[in-house]
């Protein structure tokens, strides 16, 4: 009976201390827990403060993104300027060495087997009391290659070509703080219609793809960019054209823009457009649609030593029309005989290698097919003429492009570019071993330079001409020029940012 009582009594006391003992571990685990609550809840208010206060579409690390400036700093910076300053400079050579040094089918080259300087840009943005404003001069060969192609200025006076051709963007508007903020701006500024920068520095190659270079790079009209969130922009448009400083036609161009960056590894894009822009034909309308896709599918940006730091593709699909009937019963329409179209699409793929990610390697390319050759870059020279009398709708135009690049950046105000690029185009295009300024046989200079160039690089060269009886004969001063389907070079390119 003694031993019994004994275990009984044990038995309590053990039962005891265990209750005691759970009841401690649990009021301490409800401590922890109350604990990582009030850490956590604190962790996700810190959170939420930083993504409210942040840069809209800069609250993470987006560097890596094709077609934006990867710079945290600017060599000029204060609380009312803001400044920006490039200096673009390539060499390149093509196999087809053509007499007269030129390069076409290009916005970002100009001359071969020269130096050249592509863009000095100088300028930067202004900001005092929610008033902005932008200005960025262009100097170079961009100056004059770009503005060519604009017919718009053919329409009034005023020489709008030479007005505007050492602005690539001016701009004043307004900032209100609404959202994550709305600005309103007015005068020129760029277009990413494309995908890639009018800035070279920005871009993880030298030669756009077909897709960037035949839409615009600049618009001149207003532009609202709303920012609901730290994560989207929405930028809505009026402007005079696609790519032009004036109105072809009456009515403006009218599009917007869509972009999202829902995390930091992606970045989607859309751009929309429509307007009139065939000169003297305000029945045929013009649509446009834009698309881009961005992924950094690879990051280790935060590990030392060499290797692969990070890995990115990008993809843009676009497509467009004409549609309508213009004077002289000439018809476009989206498909057919009277096709007026262009589609195209581009995909590259980006590696970060070496300490400190300063070694890039990119390679890739795209597609195009542009019946009529509406958004076809002219060919410069003698080509001219030729080129625009053969665009008409249904008439044939599509090629391809691809190229790998090389590019070495000390730090984030340099960066040194090897590139190799092969272009292809299923009618004579680029510029021949006869150049496109004195034909076959001569020697580059233009006949006579001082009648022959204006600031349109233009140079009448019509095969026919109508003489004084009215009839249509041979034009005796005709000079042929040389143009072939395919172009391969090489570029070297320097391109230093402040």
């Amino acid at each position: 009976m003694k031993k019994l009582f004994t275990l009984v009594l044990l038995s309590g006391c053990i039962f005891r201390a265990s209750a005691q003992t759970n009841s401690a571990v649990s009021n301490m685990m409800k401590a922890d827990a109350g604990k990582l609550k009030a850490d956590s809840i604190r962790k996700a208010d810190s959170i939420k403060k930083a993504m409210d206060t942040a840069t809209p579409l800069g609250y993470a690390d987006f560097s890596w993104v094709n077609g934006q400036n990867r710079q945290t700093s600017k060599l000029l910076d204060n609380a009312y300027f803001t400044g920006d300053f490039t200096f673009d400079m390539n060499y390149t050579m093509s196999n087809n060495h053509p007499n007269d040094n030129l390069v076409t089918g290009s916005t970002a080259l100009a001359r071969n087997g020269e130096v050249e300087l592509s863009m000095a840009a100088i300028g930067g943005d202004f900001h005092y009391d929610n008033v902005r404003g932008r200005i960025m001069m262009q100097f170079g060969t961009r100056a004059t290659e770009v503005p060519r192609n604009d017919y718009s200025a053919y329409r009034g006076q005023y020489d709008l070509t030479d007005a505007y051709r050492y602005l690539s963007e001016a701009y004043g508007g307004y900032h209100f703080d609404v959202w994550h903020g709305i600005n309103v701006d007015m005068g020129i500024f760029m277009s990413y219609i494309g995908l890639m920068s009018y800035n070279n520095f920005e871009n993880w190659s030298y030669q756009p793809s077909y897709t960037s270079d035949n839409t615009p790079w600049f618009f001149n009209g207003v532009r609202v960019q709303l920012f609901p969130s730290v994560k989207t922009k929405i930028e809505l448009w009026i402007i005079n054209g696609w790519q032009s400083y004036g109105k072809f036609n009456n009515m403006p161009g009218l599009g917007f823009a869509y972009i999202n960056q829902p995390n930091q590894r992606t970045k989607i894009i859309s751009n929309n457009y429509f307007g009139t822009d065939v000169a003297g034909a305000p029945d045929v309308k013009r649509y446009h649609t834009d698309d881009s896709f961005e992924r950094l599918y690879f990051d280790a940006a935060d590990q030392k030593g060499p290797g692969i730091k990070r890995a990115a593709f990008t993809f843009t699909a676009d497509f467009g029309f004409q549609n309508g009937t213009a004077p002289g019963d000439v018809v476009y329409s989206p498909f057919g005989k009277n096709a007026s179209n262009f589609m195209s699409a581009m995909a590259y793929n980006r590696l970060w290698f070496g300490d400190q990610a300063k070694w890039g390697w990119t390679i890739g390319g795209g597609v195009m097919s542009n019946p009529s050759r509406y958004l076809a870059l002219i060919p410069t020279g003698l080509a001219t003429d030729s080129f625009i009398a053969a665009s008409t709708p249904g008439s044939k135009m599509a090629g391809w492009d691809a190229s790998t690049t090389i590019d070495y950046s000390p730090n984030q105000f340099l960066t040194v570019r090897f590139e190799l690029v092969h272009r292809f185009m299923n009618v004579p295009y680029f510029d021949g071993p006869g150049g496109v300024t004195t034909g076959p046989g001569g020697n580059g200079y233009q006949t006579n330079p001082q009648t022959n160039s204006n600031s349109n690089s233009y140079i009448p060269n019509p095969p026919t001409i109508v003489n004084a009886a009215g009839q249509t004969v041979p034009n005796p001063n005709f000079i042929p020029f040389d143009l072939v389907k395919s172009d391969s070079r090489f570029i070297i390119a320097l391109i230093a940012r402040f």
